[in-house]
Order: C-alpha cells, then structure tokens, then sequence
C-alpha cells in the first residue's frame, strides 16, 4: 500500500532503519524487526548511501524483507546526486520488480570521494523524473530548523514547494527537539499552500556520542529545557537512556496532541528505543 493511502484513512507510525554495512550482517537484522513488527508500524525507511551498488542492494534486500517477511510496507530511500539516469531507471526497475510502491526521494549529500553528475541536482529532479514513468509514491524530506544550504525560510519553502509541485505526496522532517518548531514551519508549509500530510520525525537521544554527532550532522538546536537534562546525566548512561527516552516521549504526545498526522521514529536500529515510545503512546495514537 502507497504511503499517502495510509495517511488518508489513519495517523500514521513509522520506523526509520538502516542497512547493516556488510551483507553478512543482514541476518542480523531480523532481531530489530521482529520487535519492530511486533508494534504494527505503517511504514518502515530504509536508508540509502550513495557510492556503488552494494548500498542499493542492500537497502533494496532489507526492503524486500520487510515487506514479504514482515508484512508491512517499506519506504526506500533513493539519492540522486551520484546517479545519471540509466542507474536511476535500474533502482526503479528493480523496486518496481518487488512490488515495492514507495520512495524517499533525496537528493544524497556531495561526497568529495564520489564525483556528482548532472541528471539530478535536486530531489525535486528525481521526483519529476520518475513520476512520469512509474507509479510510485513519493515522499520528500522537510527540515524545520532548514536545511544547512538554504540561505532563510523563504529559499527553504520555496525548495519544498518544489518538491510538492514535481508529484511528492508526504513529507518526512528532519530530527528536532523543539516542537515549536515544527508548529512553526507547519504553519509556514500551509501558507505556501503545501497541502500534504508534513510528518514529523523524532529521535531518542540516549548516549553522549550521539548528541555530538546530532549537533556536527544535523544542526538541530537543543531546548534549555533539554540541556539542563543532557548536563545532569550525561556522565550516566543509564541514566541519560531514560532520560533522553521521557524526553522524547513528551515531544511525541504534545506532536499527536496537536492532531499532527503521525509519527516517524528514527530508532537507530535499536528496538528498545521503539518499544518503550509505543508502549508509552498504546493509548494515545
């Protein structure tokens, strides 16, 4: 089923994951989805990195495993940015080929390793492209805080309307803490006349690490309210652990308070993470 059909009947909940490096380790995998299964999500993303084959064949092999082991729906994540369009025309083929119905369209970050080429510059591209060849359902990324190359909100929703404008029919945002934000850019979406389902996303931050690496990649910013907790515990892992995970418990019954249409959980491949969220949300979503 096509992602925007789930979003016409219900409020949605969804998982992001990400392939494993090796092949080898794919096996692996069925732990996290077992337990991800076991929450009856809408949807699942899977990641995508640009560089060669073996990242599509992974995301691709992942996929196909949720949706014919599992029974639920993937969403794949497609880049553009390294790709021309008889490489593209293969990932779709493929997909096509398993039945597979839903894309995150992205245009993938520039690599100084992995020379860009020119059929797509843009997600916008990409959509447009395959939109009038297959029948896909197209999701687009959305960031509230904007994206690092967008000079103010005004270029960022103009990219985003783009986007719209070329067949996207959901839109998945980028992590935040502040859910002002998000109120604040949902309301910037509708006044542009970006009438589709924006799904926020959250995640859970649980370890040190990991809010330095949020700060270097994603340049969300951090609530006073949720620094005070990040310099309470974050000496104390277990500590921190719980605390990150009330946190974005709070942001995720305010977001559904608000009658936002659903929730994509980014789990980092750890299904406790996703777990005690939905046994926190069992009688709220």
């Amino acid at each position: 089923m096509k992602v925007s059909q789930v979003l016409d009947r219900k409020r949605s909940l969804s998982f992001e994951i990400f392939p494993p490096k090796k092949d080898t380790e794919l096996e692996n995998i069925d732990e996290t989805l077992e337990v991800l299964a076991e929450l009856k999500p809408d949807f699942i993303s899977v990641t995508f990195g640009a560089g060669g084959s073996s990242n599509c064949n992974r995301t691709i092999e992942l996929a196909r495993k949720i949706k014919y082991d599992y029974n639920i729906e993937p969403v794949v994540h497609l880049t553009c940015l390294h790709y021309d369009r008889d490489e593209i025309d293969g990932f779709a083929r493929i997909l096509r080929n398993e039945g597979i119905e839903n894309i995150l369209a992205l245009r993938g970050d520039p690599n100084p390793n992995i020379p860009a080429k020119n059929d797509f510059r843009h997600s916008s591209d990409l959509i447009s492209y395959l939109k009038a060849k297959d029948d896909f359902c197209f999701l687009g990324a959305c960031y509230p805080e904007c994206h690092p190359e967008s000079s103010n909100v005004i270029t960022e929703i103009k990219s985003l309307k783009k986007k719209v404008d070329a067949g996207a029919e959901v839109l998945l945002s980028q992590l935040f803490f502040d859910n002002e934000i998000f109120y604040r850019f949902h309301d910037e979406c509708k006044i542009a006349d970006i009438d589709i389902p924006v799904i926020p996303g959250v995640m859970p931050v649980i370890n040190a690490a990991q809010i330095k690496r949020i700060v270097t990649l994603c340049h969300a910013s951090f609530p006073k309210r949720f620094q005070k907790i990040i310099s309470r515990y974050e000496d104390n892992r277990e500590a921190l652990f719980d605390a990150g995970m009330s946190y974005c418990l709070s942001q995720v019954i305010d977001l559904l308070a608000s009658d936002i249409r659903g929730i994509h959980l980014y789990t980092m491949n750890n299904p406790l993470v996703a777990r005690r969220i939905c046994e926190g949300i069992r009688n709220i979503i």
